[in-house]
């Protein structure tokens, strides 16, 4: 589901973001970086001068704009050097088609931000694909909330949804659905402060993908916007093996089809991995550190196009944050573990991004948080107390919009979704179609962050 003949820049949310070109040759990424595999220099030249000026950018945000430059000449140099290899250690995602080897359009993104040594100098290592302001930013929170048991904090936020489509008519009906905060697990309260536009339906405060829902006559250009305020409590908890009870329950311990679903290969995988294990806490830690440390963070091709996400991850060992979830979710559930999806935003006070991530329920300790791509970074990192911070508890920067998989809209919508697993950035279609993706573009931001 990419957008047609458009450069795309991938961030973490899932959603791709318009990237200009320095030329006009409309050639795909993947068919360059193919040529660019089997040596054809005129091709690697090409893609050179298609994502220079945009990658320059993107590293000066990171080492600031004297550096940026250098950094990127060492990217290309390095991707010549090594053309070779990145398909088959799993760097990048690639299909065959048509008797081809075709490579994911975010390819030369993916690589800075999953291969440092693509992401930065080799003459830097303080920089990682994450800033390093970030890493200090997470580990002061951590601190902060071992030292006062946990912070509560009170977000607000401004999400909109702009159309951007040529293929409508003026007036006619169009059905939006943006993210709204559950309230429940972390969230204490949240309210709609305010809309673009009237509101045809708010849904409940514990709906599993829970919705503000506008139906307006199309304008051209128009942009539907609300503004959102939720308060978080975010604890701090270290579960220990001897406090946890004999007898645990069994919710949430069921497959949930197509995903979550308990095949031979990850049976016998589940197996391998908590051995001969009783204690489910200990379980579920085996668990978070095979995936936490094992796999590596990957972009991923829209996970309508794949039949089995957990399968997909353990048989190679590459995926983002929603994959890494769900495979937890499901080998937590294959090993008697309660376990279940929570996702939306990670919303740092400066920052507000698409993430996935998951929980599960140890008496007497109740739900737990596992954060697997956070916990994965952090340890490839060397930052062993962030990697175990990560499970069993998150920072007070996340903003759940979902507390469960795969769930419909109230209302429901007439057409499949773009992310028919998640809710996230919003979705929109008219009364006989659902739109493509090039045809609008979601963002937010943080408009204030205070701790209480």
């Amino acid at each position: 589901m990419c957008r047609p003949r458009m450069r795309h820049f991938w961030t973490n949310d899932k959603k791709p973001y318009l990237c200009k070109r320095l030329t006009g040759t409309e050639v795909e990424d993947s068919t360059l970086i193919a040529r660019v595999k089997a040596g054809d220099r005129g091709a690697f030249n090409e893609l050179y001068g298609i994502y220079w000026a945009s990658l320059v950018n993107y590293a000066g945000l990171f080492v600031g704009d004297d550096g940026a430059e250098d950094v990127v000449q060492d990217v290309f140099v390095r991707v010549w050097l090594h053309r070779d290899n990145l398909r088959d250690d799993g760097t990048l995602d690639w299909r065959y088609v048509n008797g081809e080897v075709r490579f994911k359009n975010n390819a030369l993104s993916a690589l800075l931000k999953t291969r440092k040594e693509y992401a930065m100098r080799a003459t830097d290592p303080a920089v990682m694909s994450g800033t390093k302001a970030s890493a200090e930013q997470l580990s002061a929170m951590i601190a902060k909330m071992k030292a006062n048991g946990g912070v509560r904090a009170r977000f607000e936020l401004h999400e909109e949804l702009t159309v951007r489509s040529d293929r409508l008519t003026e007036g006619e009906t169009l059905r939006i659905h943006l993210p709204m905060p559950i309230v429940g697990a972390q969230v204490k309260r949240a309210e709609l402060l305010s809309a673009s536009h009237p509101v045809a339906f708010l849904a409940p405060e514990d709906e599993p993908q829970r919705t503000v829902y506008f139906e307006l006559p199309y304008e051209p250009g128009m942009t539907v916007s609300a503004e959102l305020a939720y308060e978080i409590e975010a604890p701090y908890c270290q579960p220990h093996a001897r406090e946890v009870l004999a007898e645990q329950p069994t919710f949430d311990t069921e497959e949930m089809p197509p995903h979550v679903v308990f095949t031979p290969y990850l049976r016998a995988l589940a197996k391998e991995i908590v051995g001969d294990e009783t204690n489910p806490l200990l379980k579920a830690r085996k668990i978070y550190d095979f995936i936490t440390t094992q796999a590596v963070y990957r972009y991923m091709p829209p996970y309508l196009t794949v039949t089995n996400l957990p399968e997909y991850f353990m048989s190679g060992l590459r995926g983002d944050c929603g994959v890494q979830a769900i495979t937890f979710i499901t080998l937590c559930r294959l090993c008697g573990i309660p376990a279940k999806w929570q996702a939306g935003l990670y919303t740092k006070p400066d920052d507000a991004g698409h993430h996935d991530w998951a929980r599960f329920y140890i008496a007497p300790y109740g739900w737990l948080y596992a954060d697997c791509s956070f916990g994965g970074s952090a340890f490839r990192a060397g930052d062993l107390d962030r990697w175990n911070f990560y499970f069993g508890n998150l920072e007070p920067w996340r903003l759940p919009m979902c507390s469960d998989f795969q769930q419909e809209f109230n209302p429901p919508r007439r057409f499949i979704r773009y992310d028919p697993y998640d809710n996230q950035g919003g979705e929109i279609e008219s009364l006989t179609r659902a739109l493509d993706d090039d045809e609008y573009d979601t963002s937010r931001r943080v408009t204030l962050y205070e701790e209480l």
